[in-house]
């Protein structure tokens, strides 16, 4: 698990059936800058702060074990601080 902050939602009017009709939402490691996209089964919004879950758990987080994702967001963090780099 990985806790991420997220940029935007990810809008795409064209997908693989894989991704069914779930909401995705741009994630940024904060520390290194990197981008993810990952499915959004919570409802999330932006500048909220995020835990993850990755690889096969993904998909079972996702609700269905038929989405196609190896990142799903798991929760929203209530309370959380960045820690000084």
């Amino acid at each position: 698990m990985e806790i991420l902050q997220v940029e935007a939602p990810l809008v795409c009017t064209q997908r693989v059936s894989g991704l069914q009709h779930v909401a995705l939402k741009v994630l940024r490691n904060v520390k290194t800058g990197m981008r993810q996209v990952a499915v959004d089964p919570v409802g999330c919004r932006e500048g909220n702060w995020v835990f993850t879950s990755l690889g096969s758990a993904a998909r079972y987080a996702a609700g269905e074990y038929s989405v196609t994702t190896d990142l799903t967001i798991c929760g929203i963090i209530d309370y959380w601080e960045e820690e000084a780099s």
